[in-house]
Parts: structure tokens; C-alpha cells; sequence
């Protein structure tokens, strides 16, 4: 390593050098000995630990309460199809489980066990339905969007 000739060596011996600073007598009067001066004083009407009691009281069920359920009118919510709107960036994508942008995984819905059983089968050119994101792939490998392997079912 080579030295820089503009820079100053302070050497240093080691050790603890004696520094003469005298307490300066006007900051004394501000420092606290051992403890604060005064002691500790109970408050008699303030008790933290417990309340007073608050003797009986009468519970009532309110009448307005509907415990029940709401009778089925038969109209069922479509299950989402298409693209999907990522809940935590906002990127619009048809397909993938995974968001592109950020990455956190989509909110596909499954779709019915007889639906994945006739996508699950191959197609004439070799192509299949994950069985777990329902992407379409070769029979044999994994998947491209979760990494299931994809198993020709007999």
C-alpha cells in the first residue's frame, strides 16, 4: 500500500491519554445524585389494577337480531372466466397463475371435477389441461405457469 504524501500521519500510541476538564461549578447544581430527590407518593383515590364493581345488570336480547339465514332465491354468481384483475397491482391478464407485474399469484376459480376431467385428457397433438391451473401443456412435462407435471391419464 502506498502512502499519500498530503496526508498527515497522527500516530497513535495506544492506551488512555489524562484530559484536564475541571467540572465546571455552575452546571453541578443540575445534576441528579443517585435517584430523584423526592419519594415515591401514593395517590389514595387512583387505583390501577381494578375498577369498582358494577353490581347486577339485566341482559336483553335484541329483538332486531336475525340469527337466521336468508332464504335461497336460486340465483348463483357466474364463476370469473377470462382475464383477471391482480388484487394487489391492478394488472389486467388472461392468462397465467402468477401476476406478470408483481408476481403474487392470481384468483382463478376451479372449475368443476367433471369439467377437469374431460379437459384433463389429451388432445390429438399431444396437448393436455394442468390439472392444477388448468394451462395447457405437453403430457409429460411440467407446467409452464405452476410446475405440476403433467401425467397422460389412462
Amino acid at each position: 500500500m502506498a502512502r499519500l504524501p498530503e496526508l498527515e500521519l497522527t500516530p497513535h500510541t495506544g492506551g488512555r491519554d489524562a484530559v484536564d476538564a475541571p467540572p465546571l461549578p455552575e452546571l453541578d447544581g443540575t445534576r441528579l445524585r443517585s435517584g430523584p430527590d423526592l419519594p415515591a407518593q401514593v395517590v389514595q383515590d387512583l387505583e390501577l389494577t381494578r375498577s369498582a364493581p358494577t353490581g347486577e345488570m339485566p341482559v336483553a336480547m335484541l329483538q332486531e337480531l336475525d340469527t337466521g339465514r336468508a332464504q335461497d332465491d336460486g340465483v348463483r354468481t357466474a364463476a370469473p372466466v377470462g382475464a383477471v384483475v391482480c388484487r394487489y397491482c391492478r394488472n389486467v391478464q388472461a392468462v397465467g397463475l402468477l401476476c406478470d407485474n408483481c408476481g403474487m399469484r392470481l384468483p382463478r376459480a376451479r372449475l368443476a371435477a367433471t369439467a377437469v376431467a374431460a379437459k384433463g385428457q389429451q388432445d390429438e397433438d399431444g396437448w393436455m389441461a394442468c390439472p392444477s391451473c388448468h394451462t395447457r401443456g405437453r403430457a409429460g412435462r411440467a407446467c409452464s405457469e405452476c410446475g405440476t407435471r403433467l401425467q397422460e391419464q389412462a
